[in-house]
C-alpha cells in the first residue's frame, strides 16, 4: 500500500514550524501527496506544462510572483488557472510575498488549497521536504523495547513475559536510555537506516508485570528517555537450557531482516537467575567493538588454532626423534 499525507495533515503538523497560513481553498485540504518532493512551477507559468508534476506541492517565490506581475492581467490569471488545474496537491507562496486577489480566486475555484509562508523558498522547500520523507518512509511495528544502550540503538525481541520490560528497566537504572517499550514504531529512512520510536499513546511507559506501569521519565528524570533512536542492533531473548547445543564462541553472526534491511543480531539465552541487562550491555559492547574491526571470537579462534599447529608441529618432531 503506498503511503499518502493529507495537505490537512501537513498544514497541522508544521503552521507553526513553517508558519503557514491558510489564504484560499480550503476544499483542497483533503488533497493527498505520496511523494516526499516539492516542486517550483516556473516554466509552467510560461506555458510549458510537461513541467508540471501532479499531486506535488507547488511553490510559488518571490521570481514566479513577479514574473506573474510583468503579464497582462487576463494572461497572467489564466497561467495562474492552468496551473492551479493541473491536479496539484496545493500551492504554498513564500517570502510572505503579497499575491493578486486572483490567485486566490482561482485557488477556490479549482478546489487547491493555498498557503502563505513567510519563509525563504529554500528553507520552505527544505522544511517540507523532511517533514514529507519522515511520514512518508515505509514504517511497520515490532513487539519489544528500543534503548540506546552507549550510543547504540538496542532493539530487544521476545516473547511475551520473557522479560524484555524487566531487561529494559534495568537498563535504564545502569544509565541508559528507552526510547519504546512493548510496541516499537520502526521507519526507513533512505535505503539502509533504520529508526524507532514509541506510539503517541504510550509514550515513555513501561509495564512491569506485579507493578504495573511506570512513567519511566518521571522516576528517572527526562534524560532517562529518548524521543526515537536508530535500531543498529536487535537482540533476541530465547528461552534455552544452556545445556543444549548453542553457540559457544560467538563465531556464528546472525542477522534480522527489518523492512529489507538487515541488521546484526544477537541471540540471549534466558533463565532464571542470569543477569538480562549485563548480558545486553556487554553484546552492545561487543557490536561498538565490531564497529572499530574488533573481532574478539575471531582472534581467539585464530590464536587456538595456532596453538594447536604449533602443538601438532611439536608432536610430529618428537615421534621423529622417538623413531
Amino acid at each position: 500500500m503506498i503511503a499518502r499525507v493529507t495537505i490537512d495533515e501537513l498544514f497541522r503538523a508544521t503552521r507553526e514550524s513553517l508558519g503557514l497560513e491558510l489564504r484560499a481553498g480550503r476544499r483542497g485540504l483533503t488533497r493527498s501527496v505520496q511523494v516526499p518532493r516539492v516542486q517550483k512551477p516556473g516554466l509552467a507559468l510560461a506555458g510549458y506544462l510537461p513541467q508540471i508534476h501532479p499531486d506535488r506541492i507547488q511553490v510559488l517565490g518571490n521570481t514566479e510572483i513577479s514574473y506573474l506581475a510583468t503579464l497582462p492581467r487576463a494572461r497572467a490569471r489564466a497561467a495562474a488557472r492552468t496551473l492551479l488545474r493541473a491536479g496539484v496537491a496545493c500551492v504554498i507562496v513564500t517570502n510572505g510575498a503579497p499575491f493578486p486577489a486572483y490567485l486566490r480566486d482561482e485557488a477556490d475555484r479549482a478546489g487547491v488549497t493555498l498557503l502563505l509562508s513567510r519563509l525563504r523558498s529554500a528553507e520552505l522547500i527544505r522544511g517540507v521536504t523532511v517533514w514529507l520523507e519522515r511520514r512518508l518512509a515505509p514504517q511497520t511495528q515490532l513487539h519489544g523495547a528500543l534503548l540506546e544502550v552507549l550510543h547504540l540503538g538496542a532493539l530487544i525481541l521476545g516473547k511475551s513475559g520473557i522479560g524484555k520490560s524487566e531487561a529494559a528497566i534495568d537498563l535504564v537504572s545502569r544509565g541508559h536510555r528507552l526510547v519504546a517499550d512493548d510496541v516499537v514504531v520502526v521507519r526507513r529512512e533512505g535505503p539502509t537506516q533504520l529508526v524507532g520510536s514509541s506510539p503517541r499513546l504510550l509514550g515513555h511507559h513501561i509495564e512491569i508485570r506485579g507493578l504495573g506501569i511506570a512513567d519511566v521519565a518521571a522516576l528517572f528524570g527526562p534524560l532517562a528517555t529518548l524521543d526515537e533512536a536508530p535500531i543498529d542492533l536487535v537482540l533476541e531473548l530465547e528461552e534455552t537450557d544452556l545445556g543444549e547445543d548453542i553457540e559457544r564462541l560467538g563465531l556464528e553472526e546472525g542477522s534480522h531482516r527489518i523492512l529489507e534491511v538487515e541488521r546484526p543480531l544477537v541471540r540471549i539465552p534466558v533463565r532464571p537467575g542470569r543477569p538480562i541487562a549485563a548480558l545486553v550491555e556487554v553484546a552492545v559492547r561487543n557490536q561498538v567493538l565490531k564497529r572499530r574491526g574488533v573481532y574478539s571470537a575471531r582472534e581467539f579462534s585464530s590464536r587456538l588454532d595456532a596453538l594447536l599447529a604449533a602443538r601438532g608441529a611439536a608432536g610430529k618432531k618428537s615421534v621423529r626423534r622417538d623413531g
